[in-house]
């Protein structure tokens, strides 16, 4: 009885955000967009509403912590110039990349829930690896799609009044952004089309297999991307949500740009399998996108910050260990950072 009236509740309060837009994106169809929502080309998505509710009656969740406070938390420098790259781990699929004077921010989220309201639903087990108050001037934030682990409104006002930062978002997304405060000017862009940072920093917008909605009514009315970021001193991959979807997206971004020198990864929230794995992969899964990939140094995210999924907090890093029982060749190529931790990636 627990799990269905926690199934009901969570039901009930997702339906309070239902993005009453009539259409996020209007233009010309495309390979990936019928003239009203967007999807992944011969893979469509066949779990729909009744699926989660489904899933939320049976949800079999795996054990997670109570909120502590992290071992760590990191000061960032204000910049890290020339071929040098530094990561650090805010959380979930929020990265700080600093490398060529840049500082680039994927997907932040300082919000306590992973939610349409912060009362109720997903909440995090750890603040974020860096105060907002050290966060140094940014430049681009990256925002991949529109669910609320990735896409959280009011981190992005807080950063528009501190950086003013480019917000680069896929097609519809900027519409979401406007909606909320019409400071936020964002460049929206298709996948397939560039955006230039500076002089020698170029960010591209890639397909990844995945979906999106902000409430019931608005499925896959905004775009979602995967970026690749090409620098003199070696290309930076982001997803921040994806299934494997057979891995073609990861062969054709290695077609496309080569090498990469670091790839940042989901490995996390991916059970119940039948319900999950469309749009998340597992550290299997995250292992062979590695390899369609070229083999680059990986930062695996999308673990320990939000309850999403039936996989528990310690889960994602014991199934990727033992999926690199097998490729212990590659060892070092996986860095698995805590929030609050940071890496200077090798060339």
């Amino acid at each position: 009885m627990r799990k269905v009236c926690s199934g009901i509740f969570f039901i009930g309060f997702i339906g309070v955000c239902l993005s009453g837009c009539a259409g996020y994106y209007t233009g010309q169809e495309s390979n990936h967009f019928d003239g009203k929502r967007f999807y992944n080309p011969g893979k469509p998505l066949n779990k729909g509403f009744a699926a989660f509710v489904k899933w939320r009656i049976r949800a079999d969740r795996q054990p997670w912590p109570e909120y502590t406070e992290l071992i760590t938390y990191d000061h960032p420098p204000r910049r890290v110039m020339g071929e040098q790259l530094r990561v650090s781990l805010v959380g979930h699929a929020t990265v700080l990349i600093q490398t060529q004077g840049l500082n680039i921010l994927t997907d932040p989220v300082w919000a306590e829930r992973a939610s349409p309201v912060q009362w109720a639903g997903p909440r995090r087990v750890h603040p974020p690896g860096i105060a907002f108050a050290d966060l140094p001037p940014i430049d681009v934030v990256l925002l991949s799609h529109n669910h609320y682990d990735h896409l959280d409104l009011a981190a992005l006002v807080r950063l528009w009044h501190h950086s003013k930062p480019r917000i680069i978002v896929p097609l519809g997304n900027d519409r979401i952004l406007a909606g909320h405060n019409r400071a936020l000017a964002a460049e929206a862009y298709d996948w397939g089309e560039s955006v230039q940072i500076s002089s020698e920093v170029v960010v591209h917008v890639e397909p990844m297999h995945h979906w999106s909605a902000r409430g019931i009514f608005d499925r896959n009315q905004a775009l979602w991307a995967a970026f690749t970021i090409t620098t003199p001193s070696g290309n930076i991959y982001f997803v921040g949500d994806s299934g494997y979807g057979n891995g073609d997206y990861f062969r054709t971004a290695r077609e496309k740009f080569g090498t990469f020198r670091l790839a940042i990864l989901p490995i996390g929230d991916y059970d119940p399998r039948w319900f999950m794995a469309y749009g998340h992969m597992n550290p299997n899964e995250s292992l062979l996108a590695f390899e369609d990939l070229g083999r680059p140094h990986v930062l695996p995210i999308h673990y320990r910050m939000f309850p999403l999924a039936d996989t528990g907090y310690a889960q994602p890093l014991q199934d990727l260990r033992q999926a690199m029982d097998a490729h212990a060749k590659e060892e070092g190529k996986f860095v698995p950072l805590m929030a609050g931790e940071s890496w200077f990636v090798p060339r």
